[in-house]
């Protein structure tokens, strides 16, 4: 891939500082460690350090051209002086308004704009992103459909999903944008992206040149107020998937053939922010619900939306690893509303009674099949790494492995897990640093309300002090009564915390391994422990050494 500099920056406001020259672009990056000769790169504003003291090493690396914000540091001017004084190369220097909102559209450009090539679904929402963005994608394959994703836990190019590296649910534009130019090089028709809040911002602008075709949302909850500020702000980025939906006229090249794409959104219609979330579009809305059934409460659901037809799931039954129900057509749903359609997945919690829902529906109208020729499908999905994962190695106690880390989950995995329950709770979890610290006595409260024994442990501690983060969880915990004299410990090393859980468990007990899940490392101020939830658990109890472990 190359483009000629000045066909990329053409695309966002700029002013060429020093030589104007016009070089080609090989890359794009905003690592100075991977730029090289033909790399355009962006100097990022971060949380602790601005990336414009990156600049010398991206262009000791032979960085073609550079694009910054702010005053540059006197350090940073004083390196690119000397280079010019001793005759070595210097890269064309922009300057630009904001660099992250810059490197989208250039992004965009320079992979040859692939969201126009493909049909693109995007799933945001709270909770639930990633298990839907996987069940979309499943059943487009199911379906006979090329697809590939992009999501928290996985992602795929369009051959078999491959973990995902990173902390970040949508990655930074020109990684998105790369990746959705792989799947049309890879003869995909559907790309299905897992859009955070982040990601939909304007402040990161990572999405802001991907043009969606479909927009699902799930739930909108208490989350990254560190980041928005507000949970109005909160709720409003994410409706900007829904507000996109409108910006082009969904005519697209998809693969050999010219394919008009009817855009449409998909809504939780349980939650408060239905109504909000229907009316950021003026294009067809479809909603799904369980009428309170799979969720916190059947009481006080707000009232469907009188513009959007729905499904319902009803009749449903789960396991530890199915789920079973039937979907029934309301409102003008087509085609299900005098017949009910069976759904079987071997997957579990109620929970996933929405993500399937909502997979369906928007499989069935972005393919334009029957949602009763799309529900058998449901009966060959596979669950996706962390999301209520057992682990059973001939141990006399369940263990459960989730990414729930809001106080929403918590309210959403702990009642229906109390209700099976024959033994105790035991829950292992912590919260993250330098993230909404709100949440974190209520995820205390919660969890004091539903187990018997809470082990509060790092989850990313990043640059906070590890006991201080855990002691903000346990007010909470101490709030509902449940302290240190009965079943309260905090134990910041995460693999012995895992230990001490599984020390304390008997017979029919349940153990909950919260918030790591798929994640491959642990974040603390000074380094980055390689770390995998599973792994650790299962190592774990191997070293008990069970009777009958591992058959």
């Amino acid at each position: 891939m190359q483009k000629k500099l000045s066909q990329i920056i053409s695309v966002f406001n700029h002013k060429i500082i020093g030589q104007n020259t016009n070089p080609m672009i090989t890359d794009i990056c905003f690592d100075s460690r991977k730029a090289a000769p033909g790399s355009l790169f962006f100097a990022l504003p971060g949380t602790h350090t601005h990336g414009n003291i990156f600049i010398p090493q991206a262009v000791e690396n032979g960085a073609s051209a550079v694009v910054y914000q702010d005053e540059l540091p006197a350090s940073v001017q004083q390196k690119l002086q000397l280079r010019k004084k001793n005759r070595q190369p210097l890269p064309v220097m922009i300057h630009t308004a904001d660099t992250r909102f810059a490197m989208s559209p250039a992004a965009a450009v320079f992979y040859d704009y692939p969201s126009t090539k493909l049909a693109v679904i995007g799933v945001t929402g709270t909770e639930g992103k990633s298990s839907t963005v996987s069940f979309i994608w499943q059943l487009l394959r199911l379906a006979g459909e090329k697809a590939g994703f992009i999501s928290t836990v996985e992602y795929s190019l369009g051959d078999d999903a491959l973990p995902n590296p990173e902390h970040q649910t949508t990655p930074e534009a020109p990684i998105v944008q790369q990746r959705l130019n792989e799947m049309v090089q890879n003869g995909c028709r559907y790309a299905v992206v897992e859009a955070s809040s982040h990601g939909l911002s304007i402040k990161t602008n990572r999405l802001g040149d991907v043009l969606f075709d479909a927009a699902v949302w799930m739930n909108v909850t208490h989350e990254h107020l560190e980041f928005h500020g507000t949970q109005e702000q909160y709720k409003y980025d994410k409706a900007n998937l829904f507000r996109n939906l409108a910006r082009h006229n969904h005519i697209k090249t998809i693969t050999g053939t010219i394919t008009a794409v009817p855009a449409f959104g998909v809504i939780n219609t349980e939650d408060p922010a239905a109504s909000y979330f229907a009316a950021a579009t003026g294009l067809p809305v479809y909603g799904f619900t369980t009428y309170g059934i799979a969720g916190k409460s059947a009481k006080n659901l707000p009232p469907i939306p009188r513009s959007v037809p729905y499904c319902a799931a009803e009749n449903i039954k789960t396991t530890a690893d199915t789920i079973s129900f039937t979907i029934s057509g309301h409102a003008g749903m087509p085609e299900v509303s005098t017949v009910p359609v069976s759904v079987n997945a071997p997957v579990g919690g109620a929970f996933n009674a929405y993500n399937l829902l909502a997979a369906i529906i928007t499989t069935s109208n972005i393919t334009g099949r029957t949602i009763a020729g799309t529900a058998p499908l449901c009966s060959k999905l596979h669950p996706i790494k962390g999301r209520m994962t057992e682990i059973r190695k001939g141990q006399p106690f369940e263990v459960i492995v989730d990414y729930s880390h809001t106080p929403s989950s918590f309210e959403t995995i702990f009642p229906p897990i109390k209700q099976r329950a024959t033994g105790h709770i035991i829950a292992v979890f912590g919260s993250a640093g330098e993230r909404d610290t709100q949440k974190r006595p209520e995820q205390g409260r919660i969890a004091a309300q539903w187990c018997d024994t809470i082990i509060l442990t790092d989850e990313d501690p990043r640059g906070e002090d590890s006991n201080a983060l855990l002691e903000m969880i346990a007010a909470g915990c101490r709030e509902t009564g449940k302290t240190e004299a009965n079943g309260l410990y905090l134990i910041p090393d995460r693999p012995q915390a895992i230990r001490k859980a599984f020390s304390l468990a008997d017979k029919n007990d349940i153990v909950l391994l919260l918030g790591k899940a798929h994640e491959n490392s642990i974040i603390y101020k000074d380094y980055v422990m390689p770390y995998d939830e599973i792994s650790e658990a299962e190592k774990a109890l191997a070293e008990i050494n069970f009777t009958g472990a591992g058959e």
